[in-house]
């Protein structure tokens, strides 16, 4: 159906994603995937003869880490990915973040590159609460790019 004036195209639900963390990974799910985001540096310069005004070019690219949190369960999956970080075998794996739309069905989707976990946050443990436990994972990636 093509688009139409006038017709809303509903956006897509924050809450409506599923993650892909590789092959080597299998399924895991998530309740929350948070700061996924580039920053292109802008570096100030001044040309001669031109002495008043601030010019800006592009500089560094920056993938800001991703934090990944999910209800504590018996899987190791997630723990022994991180452990092979700290014991400097880092195990890099490219992850899909996809967009579901209202009904479900599969929207965009956001291709992080050679991520790997950089921390690993565990649920507080408190005698008196009643919430369920949730740790996080941080990963840091090489390249961010969205796919239709």
């Amino acid at each position: 159906m093509a688009k139409q004036p006038g017709n809303v195209i509903d956006p897509y639900r924050n809450y409506n994603f599923k993650l892909d963390l590789g092959q080597n990974k299998g399924e895991c799910f998530f309740t929350e995937c948070s700061d996924l985001a580039v920053h292109v540096e802008a570096i100030k310069y001044r040309e001669g003869g031109a002495g008043h005004v601030t010019r800006h070019v592009p500089g560094r690219v920056e993938y800001t880490p991703i934090t990944l949190r999910f209800g504590v369960s018996d899987s190791t999956v997630l723990w022994d990915w991180m452990q092979a970080s700290v014991q400097g075998q880092v195990e890099r794996e490219n992850i899909s973040i996809q967009m579901l739309t209202s009904d479900g069905s599969p929207g965009f989707h956001w291709n992080l590159m050679e991520a790997w976990p950089k921390s690993w946050k565990a649920a507080p443990l408190d005698a008196l609460g009643q919430e369920i436990a949730i740790d996080s994972l941080t990963l840091v990636y090489q390249e961010l790019q969205r796919a239709k």
